[in-house]
């Protein structure tokens, strides 16, 4: 996808030459379509885009990382607007089209010469293999850039997509806690990319947690250029929605396996719920559970602290119903502990890197689940630290 060009640079914004300002550009106007934190307390990029994205068009993004330019008033309002503006007259592109997103620490100005220093630097950059340079200038805390390509075949005609994430803290479903952009040489109608971008955050990023913190900085981005000549619709709409779903769901499983201190990435899945609520809620409650997270790092099937915190999560259950599964593992079958012998099985497994627990209520036909990580000292520490 040769419109779409990227760029990533150091400007100063983080220390020890790190990148932090990246761009994507797109050759051409593209279809748009974006959700946002549903956290109240919302960045002056969140509250720009939500306006940017209104007419569904979009042709250039920037993104620094470093200062989320939130809790700011109207100064940081203003440095949002004034950053658009920048890249708007050093890459000719109306300024209606350019959107804008920050990540970092809150509360601080944005060091607005940082950018008029840094914009000329990615417009030098800028290129359709900068895509590693631009996935490194927007991490935090992240361990490793998140890139996804993937491409099929509609009506004889190769469509690409490309997805680029950072999120390693703050991640709880609320819309999905991080950044991500989409970009796909598609020809998609806004409106339809929009629903379809919804859909496939419901089974991706808002099916994730880290810490059951949202951040104020939320974004997810998909532009949508066109350049391939195969226009979705109802005929062949399902394939592209295929390609969405597995592409937000791998950048989502890549931010929850970076959870900040991690070293497990875990899946829960309530099945036998009498309503879709009912297993949302368990799953939910399960994998924010702050008991669960740290008994995954000790490596301790503690199947009590699970079926508690389904009970807890305003889901109706019945304890003597309840199997829990880890893997293949029965630990509880009919709200009944299955021994010690289950439980040396279920321990083994948990020393994987990737475990999968089940509890089916069997109460219903309803199901749900999250990606979670465990809770280990490392994110104490490194949050402790954050700021200094």
């Amino acid at each position: 996808m040769k419109e779409f060009r990227f760029a990533g640079v150091h400007t100063g914004i983080k220390k020890e030459g790190l990148k932090d300002m990246g761009i994507i550009l797109c050759d051409r106007p593209a279809n748009a379509a974006a959700l946002f934190t549903k956290n109240r307390v919302k960045a002056a990029p969140v509250l720009l885009g939500e306006k940017v994205i209104q007419k569904g068009l979009c042709q250039a993004v920037l993104v620094n990382s470093g200062n989320a330019n939130c809790f700011t008033g109207d100064q940081g309002l203003e440095d949002a607007e004034k950053s658009a503006s920048l890249v708007s007259e050093s890459f000719a592109v109306p300024r209606e089209r350019v959107m804008v997103s920050s990540t970092g620490v809150i509360g601080a100005p944005l060091p607005m010469d940082k950018f008029r220093t840094g914009i000329p630097l990615l417009k030098q950059s800028l290129s359709p293999q900068g895509l590693e340079d631009f996935s490194r200038a927007i991490l935090t805390t992240d361990t490793f850039p998140k890139i996804i390509e993937n491409q099929v075949e509609i009506d004889g005609k190769r469509v690409h997509m490309i997805g680029i994430a950072k999120g390693s803290g703050m991640i709880r479903p609320d819309m999905a806690t991080m950044l991500a952009y989409v970009c796909t040489n598609a020809d998609i109608d806004s409106m339809d990319l929009k629903k379809r971008l919804i859909l496939a955050n419901e089974k991706s990023f808002s099916r994730i947690t880290v810490d059951g913190d949202t951040s104020t900085n939320d974004t997810l981005l998909c532009l949508a250029s066109g350049q391939s000549g195969v226009v979705i619709d109802s005929g062949n709409g399902k394939i592209f929605q295929e390609m969405l779903d597995k592409t937000c769901l791998e950048l989502a499983k890549m931010v929850v396996r970076d959870g900040e201190g991690a070293t497990k990435l875990a899946r829960i899945v309530v099945k036998g719920a009498g309503t879709a609520e009912d297993a949302f809620r368990a799953a939910e409650a399960i994998a924010h559970s702050n008991l669960v997270k740290t008994a995954i790092y000790g490596q301790d099937p503690n199947w009590g602290r699970i079926t508690a915190a389904a009970g807890r999560s305003g889901a109706r259950v019945d304890p003597d119903l309840m199997d829990l599964y880890f893997e293949d593992v029965a630990l509880v079958v009919k709200g009944k502990w299955q021994g010690r012998e289950a439980e040396a099985k279920a321990s083994e497994i948990m020393k994987k890197e990737e475990i999968t627990m089940t509890l089916d209520l069997n109460l219903g036909q309803e199901s749900d689940g999250f990606l979670f990580c465990d809770f280990s000292e490392g994110y104490v520490k490194i949050n402790a630290d954050y700021r200094t």
